[in-house]
């Protein structure tokens, strides 16, 4: 690893503002801009390891400068968008992942971390630290929980040793995390060895269980629905005009699984079930049922374009911070409000709304049951507390090679709540894919939200 700005070269084909080396505010992250070759650094306070991020830029600048580049890996977030700041200040510029709601705000910096240019040391103990340290700097939710983090680190650092071997290791980073229950947070060592967090009193779903849950599912409908999205997606006319609207993701609705392509998949979805017919005149829908109950999350982006189908009013659906790189005071970004506009040109759904939600309505599934609630009419939302883990997650390195996931951000509700841990209640509680439900071939969260909207 080299530590500067690297070579200029071609940077006239790049807007040449955007050239250089970037603090994100928050994040943990150093992009580096260098011609069209765009690159992350994932930091701390004692930390600097190269970042899975690389990128070229596609194309040139457009309107205001912004400049899109285009991930050499993996395409599966989407295009990448640096824009210049509105305010003529060359010092600051703004990144947008295609993928996410918002935008990271990054100021310039004249040189890296001098960490950055040495080689990371990989023995147990500075794993644990990086570890730790990651932690401290971005988890937003200890006060929530309950958590003394320094706590933590007093109780098992002293066990850690440059002889403890990557087993014992896993296990104590594991124990430090597991107390969490928090959805987004894991570990992985090794193709054999992972670990990943849940809210207490989740058990994660089962290729048994999914097909128990899809057959339930289907019986409780009634009626065969279409499909979209390599099965994601359904939906059926239900008696009495209500229409029937089925997300189990948001993510993986083409093969290749890229942003891109599951946008327009999705729009195709919506533009076959939000018709004229169903939207306006004497045989448009009474009453659409969402069902979330089984949503494994995916981009937030996605759930933005599915609201805009479902309101005629520009409206704000959320705000978002990330943790501010702080050890201790929980310290965030300034909260950045999103929006859901209408669809343009197209029709839209504005009538009555139930969602139906459950402990496996999990990630983008809570962001987009969380964006309708400033929904006019609001909709009545039937089931189970979703599972809690809002948030984008950081996806991150340790120096034994190592991968781990956190959160760092909290998506905050029009009177400043936050869902993370305890999840989005609902507003009338019925049990969602118990065994007594399954046992019964009865699908209370479906049938009460047919006799509200029937």
């Amino acid at each position: 690893m080299t530590c500067g700005t690297g070579t200029l070269e071609n940077a006239a084909s790049a807007n040449p503002s955007l050239q250089g080396l970037w603090q994100s505010s928050g994040y943990g992250t150093v992009v580096s801009v260098s011609g069209r070759h765009l690159r992350t650094y994932e930091t701390t306070r004692i930390s600097c390891l190269p970042g899975s991020l690389e990128a070229e830029q596609s194309g040139s600048s457009r309107a205001g400068g912004a400049v899109d580049f285009t991930p050499t890996v993996s395409e599966e977030a989407g295009r990448i968008t640096l824009t210049p700041n509105t305010d003529d200040d060359s010092d600051v510029i703004r990144l947008r992942f295609a993928d996410d709601a918002g935008f990271r705000t990054l100021h310039r910096v004249h040189k890296l971390p001098g960490r950055c240019g040495r080689r990371p040391p990989t023995d147990p103990r500075a794993v644990f630290d990086t570890f730790w340290q990651t932690y401290a700097e971005n988890y937003p939710s200890f006060a929530a929980k309950g958590i003394d983090w320094a706590a933590v680190r007093d109780h098992y650092r002293p066990a850690v040793t440059a002889d403890t071997t990557d087993a014992e290791l896993f296990d104590i980073l594991e124990g430090m995390i597991e107390p969490l229950h928090d959805a987004h947070t894991a570990i992985v060592a090794g193709r054999n060895q992972h670990f990943a967090g849940h809210q207490a009193g989740t058990k994660a779903p089962t290729s048994d269980t999914v097909t128990t849950i899809e057959k339930a599912t289907a019986a409780s409908v009634g009626t065969p629905q279409q499909h979209w999205g390599r099965g994601a997606i359904g939906y059926a006319d239900l008696p009495n005009r209500i229409g029937y609207l089925r997300i189990t993701r948001f993510s993986g609705f083409t093969e290749n699984g890229d942003y891109a392509r599951d946008q327009a998949e999705l729009d195709k979805a919506l533009d076959a079930v939000f018709t004229e017919a169903r939207t306006r005149g004497s045989k448009a829908l009474r009453a659409l049922v969402i069902d979330l109950r089984f949503n494994g999350g995916g981009s937030d982006s996605l759930g933005l374009r599915i609201a805009s189908r479902l309101t005629a009013h520009a409206y704000t659906a959320y705000t978002k911070r990330a943790r501010e790189n702080t050890v201790g005071a929980e310290r965030f970004t300034s909260a950045q409000p999103i929006g859901v506009s209408p669809q343009p040109g197209g029709p839209v759904y504005t009538g009555p709304l139930a969602v139906l939600t459950g402990r496996l309505t999990v990630s983008a599934g809570e962001t987009f049951t969380q964006a309708l609630m400033n929904r006019t009419p609001a909709p009545v939302r039937i089931g189970e507390n979703t599972q809690g883990a809002l948030s984008d997650t950081m996806d991150r390195v340790l120096p034994n090679g190592w991968s781990f996931t956190l959160p760092n951000e909290k998506y905050l509700a029009s009177n400043g709540a936050a869902f993370d841990g305890t999840g989005i209640a609902p507003t009338i509680r019925v049990p969602v894919f118990t065994d007594d439900e399954f046992a019964a071939r009865r699908d209370s969260a479906l049938t009460r939200a047919r006799e509200l909207l029937g």
